[in-house]
């Protein structure tokens, strides 16, 4: 289902982001997951707990309430 998929997940590093991605890398083997979220911080973090997927997982600061 979401092997070689692209996945984008906004609040990727808040709780529900953060297992799902754990999810997500466990049972399948996802082409790229993109994580967008404000928190720079916790991207940093979450950078440092999967370093052996940093091949295809990708970060990105932003929030999706903001129109621009």
């Amino acid at each position: 289902m979401l092997n070689n998929k692209s996945i984008l997940i906004t609040g990727g590093t808040g709780s529900f982001g953060h297992h799902f991605v754990d999810y997500v890398l466990k049972y399948y083997q996802p082409r790229k997951i993109i994580i967008y979220s404000r928190d720079e911080y916790k991207q940093f973090m979450m950078d440092n707990e999967y370093k052996e997927y940093r091949k295809i997982l990708r970060y990105f600061i932003g929030d999706v309430r903001d129109e621009n």
